[in-house]
Order: C-alpha cells, then structure tokens, then sequence
C-alpha cells in the first residue's frame, strides 16, 4: 500500500472528528468531579491504569472523608490508600494525592494552576492528566488528552505510528485542526468502549469502517 500523504491524513482525521461528532454529540468526562478542578486533579489522577467507573466509586468515600484540600493535605497516607483499596497502584496514588494537595496549597495558594507546566509539576500528574484539567477543569484546549483508547484508535486509524502517549499526541495535533480537540478524548473514548473494543473491535457495526484502513487489511 502506498505511503499516505499528509493532506490525505488530515482529510481522514477531519472525517473521522466529524462523523465521531454525529454519533457522539455531547459526549463528556466519565469522571465525577463537580467542576472543581481539584477534584478533577485527583480524580484523574486516580484513573492511571484503573476504569473511571473504580475511580467513581472511590472518590464520593475519599471527599466525604476530606472534603476540602486542607483536609486532604492533613491526611494520614494509610488512611487515604485503605479508601483506595480497591484500585490500581492504591499506595503510591494515596501518597501523590496527599503531596499534590499539599502542593496545591503551599505553591498555588489553594488554586490548581492553570498551564501545562505547573499542572506537571504537581506530583502524579503527567501530560494527559493536566490535558484533561486544562479542557474540562478550566475549558483551555491546547492539546488532546491521550490515554490508553485515544492511543490505541489512533493507530488503528494508521493517524499515528508513534510508540508513545507524547508523540502520539503531538502526531494527533498536527492532522486534526485545533477546533476540534476539544471533544477528541471523550468521543474517542467512548468509540473504544462501544465500537472499537480493545478485546473484540466491532469493525462489522462501525460508523468509520470507510476511513479505517485497518477495516480493510
């Protein structure tokens, strides 16, 4: 098959944005926050390696438990991993929300930081993490949020081939134009979750078999 071109690839990207847009209209987090930021922080946080829908059910206990940042940061770390128990990487996620809260209050005066780098300098928190805060937290869009779904479509829809999250991302931003980011991670997620299982893809029932050259290997 022969090597597409770049304005073939952003023709297929803009496509699929679009048709992803039809099915997925109002698409939003799967994460419960409230709109607070922080909670957000956390929440997303919790999530590395772990469904949203775990992270859902431990966070109403970890909030009731320390409703305020102040709490949080005041936290005994065993008391805070025996909420989380029941997810993935539970100790070390405990101890970086107990220093990101910390953090939160002795370098940002209680307000999550609104850009990239500060976002990332907060313990447990990496590129996709604060893509999410920036986009649903503040509802800045710089980039797309690229977790294990987006990564995984991405390279079945051949938009990217790199071998990492990053550069990924950074593959993603140069073929889809920037007013469409905004939606990208929460569409994309629910297309992996309906459609295109990691297990068993529905390529038979998909809306993009057309703009897949997966579909047609």
């Amino acid at each position: 098959m022969p090597r597409e071109s770049l304005k073939s690839k952003r023709e297929r990207a803009v496509a699929v944005c679009e048709r992803m847009g039809e099915h997925y209209p109002n698409a939003q987090p799967a994460l419960d926050f409230g709109g607070d930021p922080f909670r957000l922080t956390i929440a997303v946080l919790l999530s590395a390696q772990t469904t949203d829908a775990a992270v859902n059910k431990v966070t109403p206990v970890l909030w009731e438990r320390y409703p305020t940042i102040e709490d949080l940061a005041a936290a005994n770390v065993d008391d805070v991993a025996d909420i989380l128990h029941s997810i993935g990487f539970f100790r070390t996620k405990a101890a970086n929300c107990i220093k990101c809260a910390q953090m939160v209050l002795s370098e940002y005066g209680g307000e999550v930081p609104r850009s990239y780098e500060e976002l990332q300098r907060l313990p447990g928190v990496g590129r996709k993490t604060a893509n999410i805060v920036m986009n649903a937290g503040f509802g800045i869009v710089e980039g797309i949020a690229v977790d294990t779904h987006v990564f995984r479509i991405a390279h079945k829809l051949k938009l990217s081939n790199a071998k990492d999250a990053s550069k990924t991302e950074q593959d993603l931003l140069k073929i889809i134009p920037q007013d469409m980011w905004e939606p990208v991670n929460h569409q994309w997620i629910l297309f992996g979750r309906q459609v295109c299982n990691a297990k068993k893809p529905a390529c038979g029932d998909c809306f993009l078999t057309d703009l897949c050259p997966s579909c047609k290997e």
